[in-house]
Formats: structure tokens, C-alpha cells, sequence
């Protein structure tokens, strides 16, 4: 410890010593003035630079060496102590392990910045990474340094700097089945054990939006035949029954006539008919479906219909689309679907009705002494 003046002149307590190779220099704090209780003793100074350099030891053990992995590892505890779904916390630990950790390998975090960042989402490119499975993998590294910054191990969070990739495979239009393909797809579904089950599925994913995992996890006791409704509750998400995606998607839906009817057939031929039974529920063991065994399934009922293959996640759309064609409100399908933000509804609002529209546009264009468009709009 030594005294020096500071810019202001007043004589300042200063402390230096060496962590490993590095060199460590801190202010500590102005030495007190013999006629005022202002400032610090000597011992006073003494106690301050032996608790700061134990701070700083603990901070540059823990935080300053860390790598990317160990950050990782602690961001998935901070995560998981906060009640975060397992869901995600098992994709933040897939980001972490097959694409963070191999490229930045004993990297310390604090010798890590904009550029070899930068190089990251460069070779996340060059190996045929999608730009989603990119900007997630980032996002999952800015998590890392904000929880280092928030330590104090390193001052500043490189990724905001970061220029992110620019989606080249961005699909403007939303898939989905048109009415007659619906048909083709449930006349194809196999007669049998399985079949028995998945046609119904198929049905009520097209005519409530649920999406699949939702639908593995309903149970009869959700399904209110009195007020025809489906009450979603709950989902079923990589072999776990948890809550839903989102506050919005905790929600009820229409039970049409054809949906109800069967769902009861279904009721009264399966073997799992308790409250809490599953309604989509394997037939054999009563338990969720498996998700592989039913995509491979619904696929090759695809082909047999002679449908164009679509995503199981498309007859959700179809559900979207064919209700913003009846003219439903945006408001209230965003309600029937769970999104949680209304600009994800609005993705079906080019399938809405139009009100004189198209005659805007003719009356626009059409030849002097053609009916205006006011005209056409009067009764």
C-alpha cells in the first residue's frame, strides 16, 4: 500500500499487488486529515485493501478465468432457481454444449469480444446453420455475459455489439391444408389401434389450433361437453407434462358438433377413460403418444392421401386460416390460438374477407362515367 495524490490533490490510499501475472492497482481511499474524521487511518486502510483484494481474488477466480462452459453451467442454475420450464432449460443446455462450448473451447470469458463473436455466428454459417438456430445460440451467449457483467466479471456485454445474420430463409407464406386435403388426410389414416386415436387428434388439431403438445396432455376432465368447450391447461413438452407455452395459452376453445362427436366415439372405444386419463393416449399403455412414432405416422398418411407434406404444426395454421376466413375478429382468435403477442395473430390477417375492397380498386380504374365508389358501397 503506498500514498499518492489524486487529480483533485488530496493525498490517497492506494493498493497494488499481482493475481497470477496480472498486475492489480485500486484507489483504496483518501487518507484522513489529522484535524477532521474525514477520510481513512492507516489501519482503516489497511482492513479496506485486504477486503478488496479478497473481492477481487474471488472475482477473477470465479469470473475472470471462467470459460464459456462454466459460465454456461452457472447460467443454467440461475435459470433453473428462477422456475424457467425445463423445456427451455434443456435447449439453453444443447446451445451450450453442441454449438458455445466446442467453438470457444478454455477461451476466458473477459478475453472474449465483439470479434470472436463475430467469428462465431461466421462459422455457424459456414457449417449450415440455420439463421434461427443462430440468433437462439446467441441469445443463449448474451445470457452468459449479462450474468458475468452482473458479477463483475467483465465490464461490458460483447454481443450487444455484435452485426446478427440476416435471414435468407424466411418463408412469407404459412402452410396449411385446404378443406378437401383435411378429408384426404383422415380417409388415409390407418384402421387400427394407433389410427383409432390419431384421427380424432388430426381432427381437433384443425379445428381448435391446439398445438401437439397440448393435445398430448389433454385429459376428458378438460373437455366440457355441457358449455362445448376444450379447457387447455397443461402440454406435454420432450417427455414432461408441464404448463402451457405462455400466460395466453392457459385458454379455452369452440368444441364444434364433428369434434364432439368423436371425441365421444373415441371415448367409448378406448380403455383410459378417467378424468384424469389422456384423451389422445396411447392405446396400449395409456400414456402420452410418442412424438417421433406419431411424425413418421403422420407422414406417411400424407403420402397415402396424396396431400403435399406439410408439419403437424401446419393443421394449427389451417385452423388459423380457415377462421380469419369466416371473418373472426383478430382479437378473439389471437384468445382461441394462446398467442401471446397480437402481431403473431396478425399472420392470418391477409386470409380475412375483404369489404369492398376489390370494388375500390374497379371503381379506381374504371372508365369515365363507370359508377364510383361511393356509389357501390350505397344501399
Amino acid at each position: 500500500m503506498f500514498i499518492a495524490r489524486d487529480l483533485a490533490g488530496r493525498e490517497t490510499y492506494y493498493g497494488k499487488w499481482r493475481v497470477g501475472s496480472e498486475q492489480i492497482k485500486r484507489r483504496i481511499g483518501p487518507k484522513r486529515n489529522p484535524a477532521t474524521r474525514e477520510g481513512l487511518t492507516r489501519t482503516q486502510a489497511e482492513a479496506e485493501l485486504r477486503r478488496l483484494m479478497s473481492t477481487l481474488q474471488q472475482t477473477s477466480t470465479l469470473g475472470g478465468r471462467t470459460t464459456v462452459a462454466e459460465g454456461g453451467a452457472l447460467l443454467i442454475e440461475s435459470i433453473t432457481a428462477k422456475g424457467r420450464k425445463r423445456a427451455t432449460i434443456q435447449t439453453y443446455e444443447s446451445h451450450i454444449r453442441v454449438h458455445l462450448a466446442p467453438f470457444f473451447g478454455a477461451q476466458r470469458l473477459d478475453r472474449i469480444g465483439r470479434r470472436e463473436i463475430q467469428a462465431f455466428v461466421r462459422h455457424m454459417g459456414r457449417t449450415g446453420r440455420s439463421t434461427k438456430t443462430t440468433f437462439n445460440a446467441l441469445a443463449v451467449l448474451h445470457g452468459i455475459f449479462e450474468l458475468a457483467r452482473r458479477e463483475e466479471w467483465v465490464r461490458a456485454n460483447p454481443c450487444s455489439l455484435v452485426d446478427k445474420p440476416r435471414s435468407t430463409e424466411a418463408d412469407p407464406d404459412i402452410h396449411f391444408l385446404e378443406l378437401e386435403e383435411v378429408e384426404a388426410l383422415l380417409r388415409a389414416v390407418p384402421d387400427d389401434d394407433l389410427g383409432r386415436v390419431e384421427r380424432p387428434m388430426y381432427l381437433a388439431a384443425a379445428m381448435t389450433g391446439m398445438r401437439q403438445g397440448e393435445l398430448l396432455a389433454l385429459r376428458w376432465r378438460d373437455i366440457d361437453w355441457t358449455a362445448r368447450r376444450v379447457r387447455v391447461r397443461r402440454n406435454f413438452v420432450r417427455g414432461e407434462f408441464g404448463t402451457p407455452k405462455s400466460k395466453r395459452s392457459s385458454r379455452s376453445v369452440p368444441l364444434a358438433d364433428r369434434l364432439a362427436g368423436e371425441l365421444d366415439l373415441l371415448h367409448q372405444q378406448t380403455l383410459w377413460r378417467g378424468d384424469e386419463a389422456l384423451v389422445f393416449a396411447n392405446p396400449h399403455t395409456g400414456k402420452p403418444m410418442d412424438r417421433s412414432k406419431l411424425l413418421k405416422r403422420f407422414k406417411a398418411a400424407l403420402r397415402a392421401a396424396e396431400v403435399r407434406e406439410v408439419r403437424f404444426h401446419d393443421l394449427r395454421h389451417t385452423f388459423g386460416t380457415r377462421m380469419a376466413a369466416q371473418g373472426i375478429p383478430m382479437r378473439a382468435l389471437q384468445g382461441m390460438m394462446g398467442h401471446r403477442d397480437f402481431k403473431t395473430t396478425l399472420i392470418y390477417a391477409d386470409y380475412t374477407p375483404s369489404a369492398h375492397e376489390a370494388e375500390w380498386v374497379e371503381a379506381a380504374f374504371a372508365p369515365s362515367g363507370a359508377p364510383d365508389a361511393q356509389s357501390l358501397t350505397e344501399p
